[in-house]
């Protein structure tokens, strides 16, 4: 059994949880619940990052102390979690004395190595962002872009990391390690970033600046700054458990690859003499009705809301099927409601409720043992076998968009056989050929219905338990094992009905 670590960003508290959130959540998940069925140990670790001057600012205008607010908006991300069921081993939030420790060990290791100096910094300062600027963030206007928000000139002592004297080994580093950013073009933009050089790191800031973060060892007079934060979590969550690192895959948006993760995070691992991970995966954006997701303009999407009205599978089905990983994606109601009516309900509901029906009609309920089988039923399973080995790989290079495309082509295949056959019009015939193609037919549709299921779990797992349910079968330990063409469904005892994908009824849970 091989070991998996699989993260994803920690969240930024000072917001409710939003589509993006979710979708990174849901991917993260899908790769996780694959590599389990694949046969990996995984370990999922998924968060929040809760200290920094806006989380304070936040809760000094809601008038409750930073930790009050932190665990009030953390629990609506672990909520959000279990409304998606999403199967993270653990969650992780930055407040906790585990991961402060990390933090204070790594940071006063350094220090000791003296790749920590102070020095006095002057320079303009984002507040929303937490961050100081260069000439070159802003507008050819000279005007700071609207990201930053206020920008305002400081000068005050800090203290540095050397970031800059790992330049070099960060370069050779991916070039040797071709894909250690997924997708492979990422990779590029990366470089294109390190190809100027790098100014050293400012990792605190004053406490009479900042309260709400983690006290430098060396220093009590400063707080770290988000880098020596956040982006140890990682690696705090498996620190008692050396097996799982290096990460094998981090999952991000785009928006964090460069520098946070790409850059600060390798070389801040370096720096410390631990492995850095083997590869980040950096995914697009989602817009809303083919605009920018905005709350202020009431462009969004309440992910808990949407899952409650038309089910977490079916918007986990949706997210991970529109989105081509590594791609920005469009969120609109109409093309998911197209999804679902066609491909979910009019489909895969449709191929469940036609098994059922027909073999409580024609088989007292009973899956019969296939008599005879031609050209028809051979053909189906060429298919199955061709479908399996395609989505297998499609899994292993992240394409789960085109996998679910093919699970869902063979699922159209089954119903187009139904059709061919006809069991409605051997049901009424006397002939004894047509009574043993009959059970052949019957047989053949639901084991086909048991193998397109066996493919849906990572994406789809409570509609893949419940058909399997409703079929009367339970699989086993050794998920590959059930990816071949058998006769194990037969005598099987199916329900009489199942609606998985009830039409919808009100309005969705959608702004514009």
């Amino acid at each position: 059994m091989k070991n998996f670590y699989i993260t994803t960003a920690i969240d930024y508290v000072n917001g409710s949880p939003h589509l993006g959130h979710a979708y990174e959540k849901v991917l993260t998940d899908v790769i996780a619940r694959y590599r389990r069925m694949m046969g990996d140990n995984v370990f999922f670790l998924t968060g929040v990052d809760e200290h920094g001057q806006k989380v304070q600012q936040s809760a000094k205008a809601k008038g409750v102390p930073p930790q009050q607010f932190c665990d009030e908006v953390s629990q609506e991300f672990r909520a959000m979690c279990a409304k998606l069921d999403i199967s993270n081993t653990d969650f992780i939030r930055t407040t906790e004395e585990r991961h402060k420790k990390v933090v204070r060990q790594l940071l006063q290791q350094l220090f000791d190595k003296g790749e920590i100096y102070k020095a006095e910094y002057k320079g303009f300062y984002s507040t929303r962002q937490e961050q100081f600027l260069q000439d070159k963030d802003r507008n050819p206007d000279g005007s700071w872009p609207e990201i930053f928000g206020e920008v305002t000139e400081i000068t005050e002592s800090n203290y540095f990391f050397k970031l800059q004297q790992y330049q070099s080994w960060l370069i050779e580093h991916l070039k040797k390690n071709e894909n250690f950013v997924f997708p492979r073009y990422r990779q590029k933009q990366v470089l294109e970033f390190l190809a100027e050089p790098l100014n050293d790191l400012c990792i605190s800031r004053p406490r009479e600046r900042l309260e709400w973060g983690i006290t430098l060892p060396f220093d009590e007079n400063f707080v770290t700054y988000v880098w020596f934060d956040a982006l140890v979590n990682y690696y705090t969550a498996v620190i008692d458990k050396p097996e799982f690192w290096p990460a094998d895959f981090h999952v991000i948006g785009k928006d964090i690859l460069v520098p946070p993760h790409a850059v600060y995070w390798p070389i801040m691992l370096k720096a410390c003499g631990i492995e850095p991970p083997r590869s980040l995966l950096a995914h697009g954006w989602w817009s809303i009705n083919g605009a920018k997701m905005s709350k202020s303009t009431g462009n969004f999407v309440e992910p808990m809301a949407f899952a409650d009205q038309y089910g977490v599978d079916a918007l986990r089905y949706f997210m991970i099927r529109e989105m081509s990983v590594g791609q920005d994606s469009d969120f609109s109601q109409t093309q998911f409601l197209a999804r679902y009516n066609a491909e979910l309900a009019n489909n895969l509901g449709n191929l469940v409720n036609r098994t059922l029906n027909m073999t409580n009609r024609f088989a007292g309920g009973v899956i019969p043992a296939a008599e005879t089988q031609d050209e028809v039923e051979l053909e189906l399973q060429r298919l199955w076998d061709k479908t399996r080995d395609e989505v297998l790989g499609l899994y292993d290079g992240f394409q789960f968009h085109i996998a679910l495309e093919r699970t869902f082509a063979f699922v159209t295949a089954t119903n187009a056989y139904i059709e061919k056959r006809a069991p409605w019009k051997l049901g009424k015939s006397t002939d004894a050929k047509d009574q043993a193609l009959l059970k052949t037919t019957l047989a053949t549709i639901a084991e086909a219905l048991r193998l397109a299921t066996a493919l849906l779990p990572a994406v789809m797992p409570s509609t893949a338990q419940k058909i399997n349910g409703v079929l009367g079968y339970e699989p086993g330990a050794v998920w590959k094992d059930e990816l071949t063409w058998s006769t194990r469904l037969t005598g099987k005892k199916v329900a009489e009905t199942a609606i998985l994908f009830p039409r919808p009824e009100k309005p969705a849970a959608e702004k514009k």
